[in-house]
């Protein structure tokens, strides 16, 4: 389990992340969601140790990720970051394979190349295994570097807006992957999510963030409530239920309000 207590954050003065304190249930989809410079990429650069903390500590399993060896952290959690821009040409194989440099140490062993071909099987991508990451689409280079997360084989991945300019079939494709990836493989998923609808049907846990503090944190149908969002996003925003799914409606609430 991960468990973040009283984690801070500044830039000068400003405190991006405020004494957050919150608990990372394992084998959940766990999505940070909130308004645009709530904190919620800043929190998980710091839950991975990419990123120190001004104060505060992340426990991994009751122990301070800052005394546990980056060799042993990078087979306990693995992150895929924003910007995700490699500097030389590689195959589609060849960047998953990088996933697993904790085990191999660049040489690739034959349980390696298992593991390598098992995720771009997962992915849906053997047929593209040869094929270039410029050759390829913005939906199909995202779930290369996926698959290179899911190879690299730790139980908690951290996913910071895995979604960003994907269109709305990549997308689902990818939130049913990670939701996959816990229901089949137990693994623990930590999502930053613009997107609310996405966070509601494919979550299992919300974290909610706003300036820099965490505002609410619960089962996903304890957030998505329109009280809740409001507190959280400051407008109105209706939920509908649709197929046991509850489904936010927002794009016009704004004009709803005027009339």
């Amino acid at each position: 389990m991960i468990q973040v207590r009283d984690l801070s954050k500044l830039y000068g003065k400003k405190a991006v992340v405020d004494q957050v304190s919150i608990d990372i249930v394992p084998g959940t989809i766990t999505s940070f969601i909130g308004p645009n410079g709530a904190g919620k990429s800043t929190l998980l650069s710091m839950i991975s140790r990419l990123l120190d903390a001004d104060s505060g500590e992340v426990l991994l399993d009751k122990k301070n990720i800052k005394k546990i060896k980056s060799g042993e952290l990078s087979k306990r959690v693995s992150i895929l970051k924003q910007s995700n821009q490699v500097n030389v040409r590689l195959t589609v194989k060849e960047l998953v394979g990088f996933g697993r440099f904790p085990y191999s140490k660049g040489r690739l062993t034959e349980q390696d190349m298992i593991k390598v071909n098992e995720a771009l099987s997962y992915m849906d991508l053997c047929e593209l295994e040869d094929s270039y990451l410029d050759e390829l689409s913005g939906g199909q280079r995202q779930r290369a570097y996926i698959a290179m997360v899911i190879v690299q084989d730790t139980d908690t991945i951290l996913l910071d807006e895995p979604l960003n300019n994907l269109d709305m079939k990549h997308s689902v494709q990818i939130m049913k992957i990670l939701r996959r990836l816990v229901d089949e493989r137990g693994k623990t998923v930590v999502i930053v999510l613009h997107d609310i609808n996405f966070a509601s049907v494919y979550s299992d846990r919300i974290v909610a963030l706003k300036d820099g503090r965490v505002i609410k944190d619960g089962l996903t149908n304890d957030i998505i409530q329109s009280d809740a969002l409001k507190e959280i996003y400051d407008m109105d925003i209706h939920v509908q239920q649709l197929n046991n799914c509850r489904i936010c409606v927002y794009f016009n609430s704004t004009l709803q309000g005027e009339e």
